[in-house]
Formats: C-alpha cells, sequence, structure tokens
C-alpha cells in the first residue's frame, strides 16, 4: 500500500506494503529503513525488559526527520510501549493518525489549550504549579481525569520544575489526585551529560532525582519513574527504573560511541543522482569563490544539491559522496542548489545515484561523520533535512521485492 502524505513535499510512504520504485528524487530524497528502526527498537528496548523497564520512544521533530508516524508504528511493533513528543500539535498528529498508544507530550507554551490533549487521553507533563492548575482547568471542561507527569529540573536548568517549587508542585497534584481531577502517572527529569559515561553530574542528578520522588511519595502520590534517555538506556542499567526513553538511537545513531558497539543500525540515506558531467582541464576553477582548482584534467559531476536542501555550507571541501562503486571528493563550494564531484578518469553518467551519507555498509559516508566534520552532533543533522525539495521514502524489507537500495 503507497500512503502519499502532505510535509513540506509530498512523500511517498511505504508502509509494510507494496514494492516501490526504488529511485532517488530528482532532487533529493531520504530514504528511512523502517527495519533499522525496528531493529534498534528491539534492541533498547531488550535492555530495559532486563531492568524491569517499559520503553518509550521519541518521535518528536517528526521523528528526528524520520517521519514520525511511520517511526511510531514500526516502534509499538517492536517493544516500545509508549511515545513521546515535545508538543501538543504533535501528540496530537499521532492521534489522528491512528495512535492510540500512550503518548506524552512536556513542552507547552504559555497559550496552549490542554482540553484536546485531555480529551484525546494524551500524557502532559506538569512542570511548576501554574502549569498543573491549567491541566486541572482543563481536565474539568472535559470531565474526565488528566494524566500527568510530574516533571523535576535536577540540574539540566531548562524546562522542569525548580527544586524550590517542587513541595508546591507535589502537593497540588496529590489533591488533585484526590478529587479526580488528575492521575499523577510519573515523576521524570532529563540528564545533562549521560553521553558522557561517568560524568560527575549524572549520579548528582540521580541523587536529586530520587530525593524529588521521595518527596512524592511523601506527599501521597504513587507514581512511576523515568530519567534515562538513549545514553543512559545504553549504559545505566540503574537509572532504567520503571520506565526509559531512547530517542537519537532509536534511529540508529549512538550518543556514546566511545562506549562500543551497540549493535545499532542507521535508518536514514540521504540520496540524489548526477544531473550533468563535463571534462574539465588542469587549472580550471571550480564553483564560487574558485576555492578548489583541478590539478589535472578530470571529469566532475554535478548533483542538485546544495545547503538549501539541508547538506551544511560548512562541509564546503570537507566532504565527499558515494558514487559509481566508491567514495569521491566533493570540490569547491557547496552552493544553494547543488554541489560538485572530482570522478578523475572514471565513467559516471547521468542518473547515476549519488549516496550523501548512509548507514556506512557500502563505506559511503554517515551522518555522524558529517557531524564530525563540522563540530556538531548527528541529531542535528538527520533533523534538518527535510526541507521543501526533498522527499522521503520510508520503506520496509516487504516493500524491497522489486526494489533494492542501498
Amino acid at each position: 500500500m503507497l500512503v502519499r502524505d502532505r510535509g513540506p513535499a509530498l512523500r511517498v510512504v511505504c508502509d509494510d506494503g507494496d514494492a516501490m520504485s526504488d529511485q532517488p528524487a530528482h532532487r533529493a530524497d531520504l530514504r528511512i529503513d523502517l527495519d533499522a528502526i525496528r531493529h534498534n527498537v528491539s534492541v533498547l528496548s531488550g535492555r530495559a525488559s532486563r531492568s524491569g523497564a517499559r520503553t518509550m520512544a521519541i518521535v518528536k521533530s517528526d521523528g528526528y526527520g524520520h517521519g514520525a508516524l511511520a517511526v511510531a508504528r514500526a516502534a509499538l511493533r517492536s517493544g516500545a510501549d509508549s511515545l513521546g513528543v515535545a508538543s501538543l500539535g504533535e501528540a496530537l498528529q499521532l492521534r489522528a493518525g491512528g495512535i492510540t498508544a500512550p503518548v506524552l507530550c512536556w513542552l507547552h507554551a504559555a497559550n496552549d489549550d490542554f482540553a484536546p490533549a485531555v480529551a484525546a487521553d494524551i500524557d502532559l507533563a506538569a512542570s511548576t504549579p501554574t502549569e498543573l492548575e491549567r491541566i486541572i482547568v482543563a481536565a474539568e471542561q472535559r470531565d474526565r481525569a488528566a494524566r500527568v507527569h510530574l516533571k523535576i529540573d535536577t540540574g539540566l536548568c531548562r524546562n522542569g520544575c525548580p527544586p524550590e517549587l517542587w513541595p508546591a508542585l507535589v502537593e497540588a497534584a496529590a489533591k488533585a489526585e484526590a478529587d479526580g481531577r488528575i492521575e499523577a502517572v510519573a515523576v521524570w527529569s532529563h540528564l545533562a551529560c549521560a553521553d558522557e559515561p561517568g560524568h560527575p553530574s549524572i549520579d548528582r542528578q540521580a541523587e536529586r532525582f530520587q530525593r524529588a520522588y521521595e518527596q512524592a511519595r511523601a506527599a501521597g502520590l504513587t507514581p512511576i519513574r523515568h530519567l534515562a534517555n538513549s545514553a543512559a538506556v545504553l549504559t545505566r542499567p540503574d537509572l532504567h527504573f520503571e520506565l526509559v526513553r531512547p530517542g537519537i538511537a532509536v534511529y540508529g545513531l549512538d550518543p556514546v560511541p566511545q562506549d562500543g558497539d551497540h549493535g545499532l543500525r542507521p535508518a536514514m540515506t540521504f540520496r540524489s543522482s548526477v544531473v550533468a558531467t563535463r571534462r574539465v582541464p588542469a587549472g580550471e576553477g571550480v564553483s564560487y569563490g574558485q576555492t578548489w582548482t583541478a590539478p589535472r584534467p578530470t571529469t566532475l559531476a554535478l548533483v542538485p544539491v546544495g545547503y538549501a536542501d539541508g547538506v551544511p555550507r560548512t562541509l564546503s571541501g570537507r566532504m565527499e559522496v558515494w558514487l559509481a562503486g566508491r567514495r569521491r571528493r566533493v570540490v569547491g563550494r557547496v552552493c544553494m542548489d547543488q554541489l560538485v564531484v572530482d570522478c578523475g578518469d572514471d565513467e559516471v553518467r547521468e542518473g547515476d545515484e549519488v549516496l550523501l551519507f548512509g548507514p556506512g555498509d557500502r563505506g559511503e559516508p554517515t551522518a555522524a561523520e558529517w557531524a564530525e566534520a563540522i563540530g556538531t552532533i548527528h541529531y542535528e543533522i538527520v533533523t534538518g533535512l527535510y526541507r521543501p525539495r526533498v522527499t522521503r521514502t520510508v520503506v520496509a524489507e516487504e516493500a524491497r521485492g522489486t526494489a533494492e537500495g542501498p
């Protein structure tokens, strides 16, 4: 079955359905491997289950650029029990897409209306007594109890209840629960440095988290606890508690590669194709500023993607692509709409597939390599790629009969 849904551009999604063409789009295509998503969730939920914890797969920011609805379905079929997103809009989109599993959203705007979320049985985070009161009002409007996760700031100093307001928050939550207005589902927090195993802040945050949980229990609440993000799922089983919240690892990108191979498989491949080739003599300058000059006669391949399509301009002079069976250097500056590849004397033709990055199975670059080259994190690379001129093709093993791809 082919499902076409609207985004910045028309997306072609094959959700566990029939075979489809695997040719890259005219400009660029993000190919999302649902089997990799399922594999990663199975790995992560397996680690969690050994600790007695359930798994919440985080699908915020449109599934880290991979497609929230397709990822959510794959995750729920592979060991996840619930889903997490940042905003109310993201949560409601999952419900509109037919997701009935528990969904938590935690980052609320000052003018958010919680009533539709309560009506849709969406779990809501409360980080202050004022925020909790707004949720209670929505519950009264809908005449049903709201499911609430109380968030304590344990040292990240972003979203979360400041410690000095925590006693008032848990007391208000206990009263609202006794009145039947809310169900206090969980106490939770977020780690600042879990991707640096052994960092002293991790244990410090865990201690603060335990104190906050004990205060909630003393107020009469009986919540579960969740603290572990992807890095803590992989390195701190003592912090799994009753629920873990992997995000980036769901997509096969390892937050702690220094800790060894965790068996994750990157799910995203960024592809384009050659639209033109030309032979140039030695000494010819290439692209804006002519920052690269051909040292010998060579064949150049033109690829119709640039920084408007998510290729960082800061990768100019520092990136390679996989083309015609090997890695090849991108030369000259990355432009808004195009980049140029040095192919030497090799035969390259219009229409040849270009892998900008992928899982690395063929030897192609990876998102992690891009991130390292420009001093950022792979989170930023994959979440920034779904642009108006980039399509997204989601495939699963069942769909590959006539559509073999990378």
